[in-house]
């Protein structure tokens, strides 16, 4: 397993929210995290990815328990992709996913060296985003700008990405496009992902699996067809469902 936590709990202020949280995330695997708002599912990424304090319980990153690490040694393995990203930046394309190789870079080395510059241009181009490169981060569309900002993820050559509903505010075509994107680089790059989905039919359609949460609390993880069931949405969101094949694999209709 490349990241695994153990009884794992954390919140705000001092006070427990994520309780008590076990799971593992394969080589190469999408996992997609669901639940009702104010689930917990964006404190969890928080958590383990030492944004917010961890109250007990351990995660281990490739072995290596990731609240003994250091900062920039997790930043070489994990990339974090936050719900919010800053538009205003003054910057162009290849000036923020330059800021990418940060963790690579000694404190006083402030130039990028020749495989710098190749490991960004590699990831503008796995992003997609070559067309762009010297545009700046204000001009762009939102669908853009999201890949902007993967782009400067993978920079990081990390081989773990958590994304915090990278889709929110995407319309429903840069949706596919960006998730599209995402598939590609988990199948032919091995890229490991862990995502925040508000739209549990999105999750279905491109995860491996899909973990479901409820007040702070796991209630199962499992692949899609075998985790989204009746009773499972009911206990998470309330709502009775029926699932529909489509060419696209099963759906999910809220019945009521």
């Amino acid at each position: 397993m490349i990241l695994t936590t153990k009884d794992f709990s954390a919140g705000y202020d001092g006070n427990e929210f994520i309780k008590s949280i076990n799971f593992s995330l394969e080589e190469a695997e999408w996992l997609g995290i669901i639940g009702a708002n104010g689930s917990g599912k964006s404190t969890l990424l928080k958590g383990i990815s030492r944004i917010i304090e961890a109250h007990s319980g351990n995660v281990y990153l490739h072995g290596h328990d990731i609240h003994l690490s250091s900062s920039k040694e997790i930043a070489k393995k994990l990339s974090v992709l936050p719900q919010q990203q800053k538009p205003n930046l003054p910057l162009t394309v290849y000036e923020l996913v330059c800021l990418g190789r940060s963790p690579h870079k000694k404190w006083w080395q402030l130039e990028l060296n020749e495989n710098d510059h190749m490991k960004v241009e590699r990831a503008i181009d796995l992003a997609d985003m070559k067309t762009f490169k010297n545009k700046p981060i204000q001009s762009l569309s939102g669908g853009q700008r999201q890949r902007a900002f993967l782009a400067l993820a993978l920079a990081q050559d990390a081989k773990v990405i958590f994304l915090d509903e990278p889709t929110t505010f995407l319309d429903i075509r840069y949706q596919l496009q960006f998730f599209d994107l995402l598939k590609r680089l988990n199948s032919e790059h091995g890229l490991s992902i862990i995502t925040v989905i508000h739209d549990v039919n999105l999750a279905a359609r491109y995860c491996d699996r899909i973990a479901v949460m409820k007040e702070g609390e796991l209630l199962g993880i499992d692949i899609p067809r075998k985790i989204l069931t009746n009773e499972m949405m009911s206990q998470a969101f309330n709502v009775e469902i029926c699932l529909i094949e489509t060419p696209v694999g099963f759906q999910m209709c809220i019945i009521r």
